[in-house]
C-alpha cells in the first residue's frame, strides 16, 4: 500500500476496513480473509463458524447472501447458495444475525451479494440496517463501474466501503477508473472465470499486481481460486496486502457433520494464519 492512501485520508475518516489494513501493514502481515455463505447449512451454525474464523486468526470475514444466479461463483459456492436459500436465509435474516453478534464479532465484515436482490429491498434502506448492524462494507460483483459512482456515495454515507473488484482482462485504463471508485482495498480476481478450488496459483497474478500498484492506492486482496497454504504464500511473496479464500471453505462446511463443521473450518483457518504470517 502506497503512503500516498495514508496521506489522502488524512482529514477524513478511516473506515474500519482502512483501519485493519493499516493495523495490519504496520505489523506488516498479509490480510487473511475467509468467505461464507451466509445460512450454509443453517443461520445458528453460521453465526458459529464466524465466530470461530475470528478466533482463529482471521481479520476481516466476506459473508456472501445467498442468490438464486449467482453469476460470478462456480458450483461449490453455488451449491451453498442453494442450501442455504432452502434452509430459509434471507437478506434480512441475514442483517439480524450480524446484529446479533454486536459486541462479539469484532472484526470488519464484508458482506458478497448481487445487484437485483439489494435493489429489490430497496437499496439505499439496506445500507442504513446493515451498518446499524456493525457491516463495514459491500462487494456486489455484478454492479456497473458506471454505476459505482453512485452506489458507492450511498454505501460511505452509512459509513461503509463498496469493494470493487478487478480481473485479469481489466484493461489498464480501465483499471485505473475502478482503483479511483474503490472504497476500503480492490479485490484482485485471480482467474479467469468464477469462483472455485484451482491446484495452482498461476504466475501471472504477480505481474498483475504490480500492474494494478502502478494506478492502485488502496491495499489489493487477492480471490478466487486460493485453497492450500501453498497459495497464501505465494500471494503473499508476490507482494498483496490480503487474501480472500472462498471455496476452500465453503467445500470444508459442506463436507462435514453439523456436529464437527465448526471446529473443522478453525482448523483450515488456523492453517490459513500460519501460512499468512510465514516470512519469506
Amino acid at each position: 500500500m502506497k503512503d500516498n492512501k495514508m496521506q489522502k485520508t488524512k482529514n477524513e475518516t478511516l473506515s474500519k476496513v482502512d483501519e485493519k489494513f493499516y493495523e495490519l501493514k504496520n505489523n506488516k502481515k498479509l490480510a487473511l480473509m475467509p468467505f461464507i455463505m451466509a445460512g450454509d447449512p443453517n443461520i445458528e451454525i453460521t453465526s458459529e463458524i464466524l465466530l470461530k474464523l475470528q478466533e482463529n486468526g482471521a481479520d476481516l470475514i466476506e459473508l456472501g447472501i445467498p442468490y438464486s444466479d449467482p453469476l460470478a461463483d462456480g458450483p461449490i459456492i453455488q451449491l451453498a447458495a442453494s442450501r442455504a436459500l432452502k434452509s430459509g436465509t434471507t437478506p434480512i435474516k441475514v442483517i439480524t444475525l450480524l446484529e446479533s453478534l454486536k459486541g462479539k464479532l469484532n472484526i470488519p465484515i464484508i458482506l458478497f451479494s448481487y445487484l437485483n436482490p439489494l435493489l429489490s429491498f430497496g437499496f439505499e434502506r439496506f445500507c442504513e440496517i446493515a451498518s446499524n448492524a456493525g457491516i463495514s462494507g459491500l462487494i456486489i460483483p455484478d454492479l456497473p463501474l458506471e454505476e459505482a459512482y453512485k452506489f458507492s456515495k450511498i454505501v460511505s454515507t452509512h459509513s461503509m466501503d463498496l469493494i470493487l473488484l478487478v480481473a485479469p482482462t481489466t484493461p489498464f485504463e480501465r483499471m485505473k477508473k475502478i482503483s479511483n471508485h474503490t472504497k476500503g482495498f480492490t479485490y484482485l480476481v485471480s482467474v479467469t472465470g468464477v469462483t472455485g478450488e484451482r491446484s495452482k496459483m498461476e504466475n501471472r497474478v504477480e505481474n498483475l499486481i504490480a500492474k494494478l500498484r502502478k494506478v492502485n492506492t488502496n491495499p489489493i486482496a487477492v480471490g478466487f481460486g486460493i485453497s492450500t497454504p501453498e497459495h497464501v504464500i505465494k500471494v503473499r511473496e508476490w507482494g498483496a496486502d490480503g487474501v480472500i479464500i472462498g471455496s476452500a471453505f465453503v467445500k470444508r462446511i459442506s463436507s462435514s457433520s453439523e456436529k464437527d463443521v465448526v471446529d473443522h473450518v478453525g482448523e483450515f483457518c488456523k492453517d490459513m494464519r500460519l501460512a499468512a504470517d510465514q516470512k519469506k
